[in-house]
């Protein structure tokens, strides 16, 4: 029992100075204005994720149509 409690409070421990240096990252990153450029560069990736579907597609339906003629 003694060893679990000493686990747990180790676990909470780690979590919340984890929890304290995220939050002092995100501040740094909005404060130097790179928070834009990271949205920036998500954004950028997900649109191409999507045009590179929408291409695929475009080519499933074609070889498809080819099939069934």
């Amino acid at each position: 029992m003694k060893k679990f409690l000493i686990t747990l409070f180790s676990i909470q421990l780690l979590l919340s100075n984890q929890l304290a240096a995220q939050s002092q990252d995100v501040d740094f990153m909005h404060s130097t204005g790179k928070i834009y450029v990271v949205v920036a560069v998500l954004v950028a990736i997900f649109i191409g994720i999507i045009l590179f579907l929408v291409y695929l597609e475009r080519k499933l339906t074609k070889l498809e149509s080819l099939i069934e003629d």
